[in-house]
This record gives C-alpha cells, sequence and structure tokens, in this order.
C-alpha cells in the first residue's frame, strides 16, 4: 500500500546542519572541561536538542554546565546557520517531483526552520506543514515520539501509513516508536563509518545516502507491504 504521509526530519535530511552545530557544541563543551570533537558529538547526540546534550553530559561527568551555554550556542550556531549552510544535494529537486502528502517535523525551533529552509525552495515546498517538536502539541522533542504523532494527526492519517526520512538513532528511535515505518539517511557531512547500521539497529527499514534513491525507495516499500 502506498503511504499517505511521508514525513522528513529536518537536520541532516534537508540541510547540512548537523555537523555546524556539533563544531559549535564540541567547542563549547572543551571549554567548559568537556573535551569532545565534532565527529563525537555527530555520532552520540545528532537528533537530541542542545539542552539535551548538555543534561546528558552534566549527568555523565559531574561538571556543573553553565546555562549561558545555551545563549551562546544559538548565537554562534545563528552565525554559522546564516553564512555556511548548504542545502542537501539533491533535496529540493526530489521533494518538489514527490506526489505524496510531506511534512517536516523537526526538534529545531520554527524561527531556526524557518531561517535555515528560506535558504532555498524547501520553505516553500513545505509550508505550512512545518512541524517543530518544541512548539506543537505535547511539546516534547525526540526521542519522544510526539512530534511525528502531531503530525500524523494534522492528516488524519494512521501512523502505520507513514513513512518518516531520519538521520539520527534518536529521530529513527522516535518516529519508529511512533509505529510509522523509518528510511534512515546518511547523505550529510556528519555521517560517520557504521551509521548506516546504527539507524538500522535503532528502527530503520533501509539507509539511503542519496536524495535522488528516495522515490524508489518509497516505491520499494509500497511493495514490501503488500506481500508481507
Amino acid at each position: 500500500m502506498e503511504p499517505q504521509l511521508i514525513i522528513f526530519d529536518c537536520d541532516g535530511v534537508l540541510v547540512d546542519s548537523e555537523f555546524l552545530a556539533a563544531e559549535v557544541e564540541s567547542q563549547l563543551l572543551t571549554q567548559s572541561g568537556y573535551p569532545i570533537d565534532p565527529e563525537t558529538i555527530a555520532e552520540r547526540f545528532a537528533g537530541l536538542t542542545w539542552t539535551d546534550i548538555l543534561l546528558q553530559v552534566e549527568k555523565e561527568s559531574g561538571i556543573p554546565i553553565s546555562a549561558s551555554l545555551i545563549e551562546e550556542s544559538a548565537r554562534q550556531m545563528d552565525h554559522k546557520l546564516r553564512n555556511e549552510l548548504n542545502v542537501i544535494e539533491g533535496a529540493e529537486e526530489v521533494i518538489a517531483s514527490l506526489r505524496y502528502t510531506k511534512c517536516i517535523a523537526s526538534n529545531s525551533i520554527s524561527a531556526s526552520l524557518k531561517m535555515m529552509l528560506e535558504q532555498s525552495t524547501l520553505y516553500d515546498l513545505f509550508a505550512p506543514h512545518i512541524f517543530s517538536a518544541r512548539e506543537v502539541g505535547t511539546q516534547k522533542p525526540k526521542p519522544a515520539p510526539d512530534v511525528y504523532l502531531f503530525a500524523a494527526k494534522q492528516f488524519n492519517v494512521n501512523p502505520a501509513n507513514a513513512i518518516v526520512i531520519e538521520d539520527s538513532t534518536h529521530g529513527v528511535h522516535a518516529a519508529h516508536t511512533a509505529g510509522m515505518r523509518v528510511i534512515g539517511f546518511t547523505g550529510g557531512s556528519h555521517t560517520y563509518p557504521g551509521h548506516a547500521d546504527k539507524l538500522t539497529d535503532a528502527g530503520a527499514e533501509t539507509v539511503i545516502s542519496r536524495h535522488k534513491d528516495l522515490p524508489a525507495t518509497i516505491e520499494a516499500m509500497s511493495i514490501w507491504s503488500e506481500t508481507v
């Protein structure tokens, strides 16, 4: 059966922002006494909010984390996103050609989503169906499944009839917990050895590294569901 809704994560799936965030976050954490490189940030924490990362680091290390890091990270990220952000290759063309109902469900706040997506045609391809986990429904970010369930409800779609495109294990877990099928994505610059395997282990049915493979993958998953 064909999916009734395709839900895209944003960071690391549509725009290549995850490694930019990892650069900022690793620098701030290292300066705070928790040495960590951008690659490790991307592998361990991609898909989590900066607040959740700080809470986890503080719990692991016992190092008090200053609340000022939240404001400083936002300031530095705003600069990077305005000056260094790239759209993931092929995203605009492929999404414009998709004949399925589609939306975005992200942990980023609406203002950031709008600013990132407006640097390309992506905003117009999705608006107004762009949902920030921290601003809709229960306001619980991924790995909670809530934003995905909220998105499905807006279109009156059974979660089992939705397919999610996700680049992080936390995001895959959220979508899988919501009862949705998941395509893992490893086309961002933050990808790492074993990334695809981790997405599969988290619940992704298959993994792609190029947007141009997405239409055929969705079609194949429609056939798989009919033969199961």
